[in-house]
């Protein structure tokens, strides 16, 4: 598929390389000197330097075999030109990035409408609702759901003295049959991520990827030794817009909030629109200001700047101070993995949401999230096609690679944890958890 991508900001760049990864033709379409530098430094894909808007520039970037165009600049009416010379042009799908409320509500229905946008994506809220999952989840790196929520894939390190730890899998399997409420799907270890089989042993400190029965959270919690307690008491460091939004989400579900930011004016708007939650003004890497707003008593602090040391900096404090959990926006993905050895209980970046919002739509029917704060295995919700290879089938009669793994059968609103003698049907979905390279190639048995 040839995609052109317009923007080689955080998002465009980490979209880009992602479907470069994926076996796509990218070219990124880039205005910026500095940003096609370090997007030609950090990926394969090609570059192109121009605007968006500029139909000689698209089609210097192949706009006429374009199979899909994404426009993911921070200029909401650059994305929206662009996705119309795009439909002028023929392309198929076109996916765009929109922050203002305004555009992206009712009242913006007309000029998307007008404009021939198939699909919007905001990094932002994405962002605010992948928090949100985590915080939902207490001690969890990665919450991903899937099958309209039934299905739950469960990222979390598996603490020390919790009681899968020095367990072989065929012994839990075992304990919990016929009926399994949960699978462990990925394993990462000393960096290393593999599908586990039967003979892996658990051990602690294990980043595990398990796949759950929605109804099971609170016995998976207890195994991996996380809290099963939701947070009631939240502090938000940094008050841009995926702060507003979280902090909307909380309000509707009665959370205390607290929000710290820098900019005066910021905090009265913050004060304006938020009905329930304390707006405090002042920078979050002043010691004083964080002892003095009591941020040890909160159950989860959440730095949520675009400053990535500022975060790590008041997260580590706030943990000192005797902060339940903390959790960071990092927008340079290199630091991802070395937050936890830092003492920061969980990551996100609105790189990695956004991307999963465009991967979502450009696969269909197919929901796909990466687990980027460790390994690389990713999760797919595949529905199968009557008349596949898999329509009909056992799951252990399709030889998979080992590469590749089911995890979860749903059919019916019903929810079963997959065994080797599960039948597949055509129109169930199925959750599974396969490493780079291997998504494809699985796709063809279920489509």
């Amino acid at each position: 598929m040839h995609i052109i991508v317009i923007g080689a900001g955080e998002v465009g760049s980490h979209v880009a390389q992602t479907l470069g990864r994926e076996g796509h033709d990218v070219v990124v379409v880039e205005s910026s000197a500095s940003a096609r530098r370090k997007i030609e430094t950090e990926t394969s894909v090609q570059v192109v330097a121009g605007s968006g808007t500029h139909p000689s520039v698209l089609k210097t970037a192949g706009l006429e075999r374009c199979d899909m165009l994404i426009a993911v600049t921070t200029n909401d009416e650059v994305n929206l030109v662009a996705s119309k010379l795009a439909k002028q042009a023929g392309v198929d799908k076109t996916i765009i990035r929109i922050e203002s409320e305004e555009l992206r509500g009712s009242h913006g229905a007309a000029v998307r409408a007008a404009l021939e946008v198939d699909q919007v994506i905001d990094p932002d809220d994405e962002t605010a609702r992948e928090l949100l999952s985590l915080l939902e989840y207490p001690g969890a790196s990665e919450v991903v759901t899937m099958c309209k929520g039934e299905v739950v894939v469960l990222g979390a390190r598996l603490r020390e003295g919790a009681k899968l730890v020095g367990k072989q899998l065929s012994d839990v399997a075992a304990e919990f049959a016929p009926d399994w409420p949960f699978m462990v799907g990925a394993i990462t270890r000393d960096g290393k991520t593999v599908i586990p089989r039967r003979d892996h042993v658990l051990m602690a400190d294990d980043g595990l990827r398990v796949v759950i029965k929605k109804e099971a959270r609170r016995l998976v919690a207890d195994l991996l030794g996380l809290s099963r307690d939701l947070p009631r008491r939240i502090m938000l460091l940094g008050g841009g817009r995926t702060a507003l939004i979280l902090a909307e989400l909380l309000d509707e579900r009665g959370a205390e909030v607290v929000i710290i930011d820098r900019d005066a004016e910021r905090c009265d708007e913050l004060a304006e629109k938020l009905n329930s939650a304390l707006v405090l003004h002042g920078d979050i890497t002043d010691s004083e200001l964080l002892r003095d707003a009591k941020v040890g008593d909160f159950d989860v602090v959440i730095a949520l700047t675009g400053e990535d040391a500022a975060n790590i900096l008041a997260c580590l404090f706030a943990k000192a101070e005797g902060a339940d959990e903390t959790i960071s926006l990092a927008h340079r993905l290199e630091l991802l993995p070395l937050l936890h050895g830092a003492g920061i209980d969980a990551a996100t970046s609105p790189r990695t949401a956004a991307a999963n919002g465009v991967l979502r739509y450009l696969r269909g029917s197919v929901s796909s999230v990466k687990t980027f704060l460790e390994g690389e295995a990713e999760v797919v919700d595949f529905e199968i096609n009557n008349g596949s290879a898999a329509d009909g089938q056992k799951v252990r009669d399709l030889h998979l690679n080992h590469d590749v793994l089911i995890g979860a059968v749903y059919r019916d609103g019903n929810v079963q944890i997959a065994r080797g003698r599960t039948t597949l049907r055509a129109r169930d979905h199925v959750v599974a958890i396969a490493m780079p390279g291997e998504i494809e190639e699985a796709a063809h048995l279920f489509e």
